[in-house]
């Protein structure tokens, strides 16, 4: 549902906040005649009943006279109001008009209310919802019978779900929060709980500490059968609350967030304020998110939080120590230093996905991730090359809009800008800004150049107009090495930006202040500089090939004119895994977007060495399962194609073998997962039948070790017959443990066969999966058969949308079909969107359409260029 703005100049007021974003252009739905500043919150929830009773009093500021307070709510039947001040209760209760359009609840005074402090009370009810929105339930199957769990989620705007509020990020406010619960059950919000009492039969009443400031979407409640294990980190307790029985898979975590609180503190200089930091673990999964930073009270799906050993891979557990430092990194950047309207997201998932990056290369160096960063780079950029881009500081009009905000630009683009400019002013200059931000606007609400100043001021040097050009305007600078000349030991090296753009070859390019860094073969002496007015022309020591972005820190793709390209093909296996990573993913791209040969990739894939880093063979994996997409089909090629890939791969699987060998490093476990993957998808015959003999012989333990379970049962999904779909479905439903059995569910939603594809469908709309599974069924479908998925859950839409959380919908359906290389699927999507979707939300339909031209476009010019290559003998 979209919801009307209207964008005031306004003044953020912000009682005992360090600082303050006054004067900000800061849009609101709500008047500033009313200023919150505690809520005292009393919930009975009904889980059964999937209802809840609530009553809230909130202290409040009257800053001008008004007849009408407006504060927004949602779902909630308001049974009485009432408004006190000094004089005592105002003699006439107010009417009250909730409105769902607007997601406000209006009361309405019959004489004028003065500025002054008021406490404001309202008694209402509500509904407990099925997905992650507001407060939900989610049930599942336990040793004991069936069970069920109540939490929150109520980021961007779904407080007002829970709790009439004035749900804005800029109005921070205190909370104290009372529950009436099961006196079985354990109950845990942001704070610890500060008394327990009597409630009458089985009932007990709980009431945690009041709150620091803090904006409503960050406010957590969970109610469940649950266990809580413990660490300390200084003079935090950290907590795991897991469903019973489940406490010994949270011991990764605890140890991790331990680790990543203690490296917080000391990079913030800021100590994390609250007595405790938890993290709350759910089965099921959301459309939406993965896990989120409630202050005190993280809340994760157990998929990203628990280690099974029984399917947990080695991947899986460097993700959730990346999860865990993104959402800690939040305690201090999101929630104690808030951003003050959605615009500038990006300044809570930006910045906490490259803290995550740089916690997780520094406390685990034995991974090796630095290397992932090219990788989230070049996704970023995939979005960012699109008409339909926007910049990183968006603006925010809609609910739905707000919900789309996050996306790779908001995150992975954000990340990206961060390491570039990181990387230009040094480490302990950002640092040092990075500490100046955070004390001076605790507890308070900022805009990005509120961080640009920080930074500026601690490195003295001008970082603002870098990061508006990057941060302002959207799309990819593309610095273009016209000249690499060598003379008496020196290089010349000429640099031209332009922009890389993926849909308009005929575009104007946009103009940027860009950071480069240059160096011999990657590794020998660095130059660095910035390319200013669209050229600039560097000189570097010795006459290597020159490798521009060395280290891969810059956001822009690097194309090299064709005989510097064949020079870093001739000494690429020489070159740091880093820019051979950066070159890999520049020339595949690049390649795809007709600015230099489409093959050029396969060149560098030749020219990788059987032994480079389990990251290059990764990312290699990645452009030869692209490749094979594209030419997927066509009955000569195709073949002829998956034959060159597997012979590149299947060597360096065989040296790294089906089973994890004790102390292998980290990114070997990995590769073999991907490896056993990518071969399974070309089709390798060697791969799926030795993965369909492991999975026959599956009562032997050793046959599929834990670490490799997803991905031989992957193989055999893909490659299912009906009988074989009928055995993994079998397993599903008997399966116990909702991790196990919700990845067994999208096992059977990911083969390849069209008819057992369609079965999955239907299965995924009734009961039997659950209720959070439904969606990832329908999108796992979706992967392999978009326009099949598509067609189905528009055709069941009201079906589909009962298992789908809201502030997903708007861009569901669109990413459904955005994998179709169909150009008939443009006018569906459209037509869907007019339809369904407000006119001023509608980026992730154009996205979804310009995906599909693109895909249309590649495979055009793939395939041609792609059988040459192989003709030329290039197998």
């Amino acid at each position: 549902m979209s919801m009307p703005l209207n964008r005031v100049l306004a003044a953020i007021f912000i009682t005992g906040a360090l600082a303050t974003a006054s004067a900000a252009e800061i849009p609101t739905q709500l008047p500033r005649t009313v200023r919150p500043t505690h809520y005292d919150i009393a919930l009975t929830p009904d889980a059964g009943a999937l209802t809840f009773a609530g009553k809230v009093g909130i202290s409040l500021d009257v800053l001008q006279p008004t007849t009408t307070i407006t504060l927004n709510a949602l779902d909630l039947a308001v049974s009485s109001a009432r408004l006190e001040g000094k004089g005592g209760v105002l003699a006439s209760p107010p009417r009250v008009k909730v409105d769902p359009a607007t997601q406000t609840a209006t009361l309405t005074f019959t004489d004028p209310v003065v500025p002054g402090a008021y406490r404001l009370d309202l008694e209402y009810t509500g509904r407990i919802g099925t997905q992650a929105v507001g407060l939900f339930a989610i049930d599942y199957d336990a040793p004991a019978g069936r069970k069920r769990a109540l939490f929150t989620q109520f980021e961007a705007s779904d407080a007002r779900r829970m709790v009439p509020s004035w749900d804005e990020p800029s109005y921070k406010a205190t909370f104290s929060l009372e529950a009436t619960v099961p006196v079985e059950e354990m109950a845990v919000s942001n704070m610890p709980v500060e008394t327990r009492s009597d409630a009458g039969p089985g009932r007990t009443r709980i009431r945690f500490a009041p709150s620091p400031r803090m904006s409503t979407y960050l406010l957590f409640f969970a109610l469940g059968d649950f266990e809580r294990v413990t660490t300390r980190a200084g003079r935090t307790e950290i907590g795991i609350v897991t469903r019973k029985g489940l406490a010994s898979q949270a011991a990764f975590a605890l140890d991790s967030s331990a680790a990543v609180l203690r490296e917080f503190d000391e990079y913030f200089g800021t100590p994390y304020p609250l007595p405790k930091l938890d993290n709350i673990a759910a089965p099921g999964r959301s459309q939406f998110f993965g896990a989120m930073e409630n202050w005190g009270a993280i809340f994760s799906f157990e998929y990203i939080l628990l280690v099974d050993p029984s399917i947990s891979t080695e991947s899986d557990r460097q993700n959730i120590f990346s999860v865990a430092a993104h959402e800690i990194s939040h305690q201090w950047f999101g929630d104690l230093v808030t951003m003050a309207w959605w615009d500038d997201l990006w300044l809570n998932e930006g910045f906490a996905s490259w803290m995550a990056g740089r916690t997780t290369e520094k406390l685990h160096p034995e991974w090796n991730t630095v290397l992932n960063a090219v990788a989230k780079r070049d996704n970023a950029m995939a979005r960012d090359a699109l008409a339909t881009t926007h910049p990183v500081v968006q603006r925010i009009e809609t609910v739905e809009q707000a919900a789309q905000a996050f996306d790779a630009i908001t995150y992975q683009k954000g990340e990206a800008v961060i390491r570039m400019l990181e990387g230009y002013v040094g480490e302990e200059a950002w640092r040092s800004g990075v500490r100046r931000y955070v004390a001076r606007h605790a507890y308070g609400n900022t805009v990005s150049d509120d961080l640009w100043k920080a930074i500026e001021s601690a490195a003295g040097k001008p970082v603002t107009a870098i990061a508006h050009d990057f941060t302002l305007q959207p799309g990819v600078p593309l610095i273009t090495v016209t000249e690499a000349a060598c003379s008496e030991g020196t290089s010349r090296v000429t640099l031209i930006q332009g922009e890389y753009t993926k849909d308009r070859p005929d575009k104007k390019p946009l103009a940027w202040r860009v950071p480069v860094i240059l160096a011999p073969e990657g590794k020998g002496q660095a130059v660095r500089a910035v390319v200013e007015g669209g050229r600039a022309t560097v000189i570097v020591p010795g006459c290597a090939p020159v490798i521009v972005n060395a280290g891969q820190t810059g956001y822009y793709r690097t194309l090299y004119a064709p005989a510097q390209f064949d020079r870093i093909v001739e000494r690429f296996a020489a070159l740091q895994a880093i820019d051979q990573l950066g070159i890999l993913t520049d020339s595949w791209a690049l390649g795809r977007a007709g600015l230099q040969p489409v093959t050029g990739a396969l060149d560098l894939v030749k020219a990788t060495p059987a032994a480079a880093d389990p990251h290059i063979y990764a990312q290699i994996a990645q452009i030869l399962w692209a490749v094979d997409e594209s030419v997927r089909g066509d009955a000569k090629l195709g073949p002829a194609f998956r034959e060159f890939a597997s012979s590149r791969l299947a060597p360096v699987f065989a040296n790294v073998g089906w089973v994890p060998r004790a102390g292998e490093p980290a990114p070997v476990a990995i590769l073999r997962n991907q490896l056993i993957e990518t071969l399974g998808v070309l089709g390798d015959q060697g791969v799926v039948a030795e993965a369909r003999r492991r999975y026959a012989a599956s009562s032997d333990s050793e046959a599929i070790p834990g670490p490799v379970r997803k991905a031989i049962l992957g193989v055999v999904a893909r490659h299912a017959d009906a009988a074989t779909w009928e055995r993994l479905h079998a397993a599903a439903r008997i399966e116990m443990t909702p991790l196990v059995k919700d990845h067994l569910y999208t096992l059977l939603s990911s083969t390849a066969d069209e008819a057992l594809a369609r079965r999955a469908l239907a299965l995924a709309l009734t009961a039997e999966p659950g209720v959070t599974n439904s969606a990832e069924m329908i999108s796992r479908v979706g992967l392999e058969h978009p326009e099949l998925a598509f067609d189905f859950a528009v055709a069941h839409m009201d079906t589909v949308n009962a298992r789908l959380d809201a502030t997903s919908r708007s861009r569901y359906y669109a990413t459904l079909a955005g994998r179709s290389a169909d150009a008939a699927m443009i006018g569906k999507v459209q037509a869907y969107a007019t339809a369904h979707v407000d006119e001023r939300s509608r980026r992730e339909t154009d996205t979804a359409a310009a995906n599909i031209t693109d895909r249309v476009r590649v495979r055009q010019l793939v395939r041609p260029a792609v059988a040459a290559w192989l003709a030329r003998g290039s197998r």
